[in-house]
């Protein structure tokens, strides 16, 4: 009984180790000839378990950072030092035009009193970048974030620059860095309770959820009934049709309540913005695939 039980364990054993190997041979089947720098972390919340391809790779965050900035200015609220409900007024010259700003559109001539917890929506579900700075600023500058993620032992990440900074040159957009294996490993603390407290955990999560940006990414081909905790990246192109970066990192919530963290950083792309979204998209779609067939 006890040499049938050893065999058994052994198939199963076997079964992953091919079933994550045939995984990782379809990632790389999509990412196969492109002119790109593709790094790919996936990440079991359940079992640990992960498959990484670049997964150490470190590449430029762009507006996935908002994710981290977000964990350092809740842990502010977490220790009393700001408040969910205090307001923050915004005023006109804090609102930069030459930057994605759904918060300008709505109040173009600034002058506006939110809540934090309503900016921290338009950062983090929206992108916004002139809110972003204003956030960074509120915490006393990027070196907060970065002393957050170190006290928590996040690995191999970097932020230098805000928003403002990024915008005065394509080098600055490579300042802020991480790795995939980096990304899914922070994706995990976090929802485990072990960066914030529950009520800040569950605020972020639910904004991660009500994120409109990168519909065509992580999200694009999966059932719109998953839920979709994400935050997204993208640089645009410069003048020789470079792509810095085309990024989404997420947990997905699989329909039997388990979950998995997804990284993908595209960088340094000369392909077109449709196969770089695309890219993300294929390799969402079957890793969801993957995960729903165990």
């Amino acid at each position: 009984m006890k040499n049938k039980l050893s065999i058994l364990f052994l198939l199963i054993f076997s079964l992953g180790i091919a079933q994550n190997s045939d995984l990782k041979k379809d990632i790389n089947q999509i990412i196969k000839g492109k002119n790109a720098t593709v790094a790919v972390s996936v990440l079991d919340f359940e079992t640990n378990k992960s498959l990484s391809i670049n997964g150490n790779k470190k590449l430029p965050l762009l507006s996935v950072f908002k994710f981290h900035i977000a964990l350092a200015v809740l842990d502010q609220v977490d220790q009393g030092k700001l408040s969910l409900d205090q307001n923050i007024p915004v005023t006109k010259a804090e609102l930069y035009e030459n930057t994605y700003s759904p918060f300008r559109k709505e109040f173009p001539d600034g002058n506006a009193e939110k809540t934090l917890a309503q900016l921290l929506r338009y950062m983090v579900a929206k992108s916004d970048n002139n809110i972003t700075d204003i956030l960074i600023n509120l915490i006393g500058g990027t070196k907060t974030v970065q002393k957050k993620m170190d006290k928590s032992s996040v690995k191999n990440f970097t932020i230098i620059a805000d928003e403002r900074k990024m915008h005065e040159g394509w080098e600055y957009l490579y300042w802020n860095t991480s790795t995939t294996n980096s990304l899914n490993a922070v994706l995990q603390k976090f929802y485990k309770g072990k960066l914030l407290s529950k009520q800040s955990t569950d605020f972020l999560m639910q904004t991660m959820l009500e994120t409109t940006t990168g519909a065509n990414k992580l999200v694009a081909q999966l059932p719109k009934n998953i839920p979709v905790a994400h935050r997204t990246g993208s640089s645009g192109k410069n003048d020789n049709g470079l792509t810095a970066a085309e990024n989404d990192i997420g947990i997905v919530t699989l329909p039997n309540g388990k979950h998995y963290a997804i990284s993908i950083l595209v960088s340094d792309s000369m392909e077109s913005e449709n196969t770089n979204t695309k890219m993300i998209a294929d390799i969402s779609k079957i890793v969801f695939d993957y995960f729903s067939r165990k």
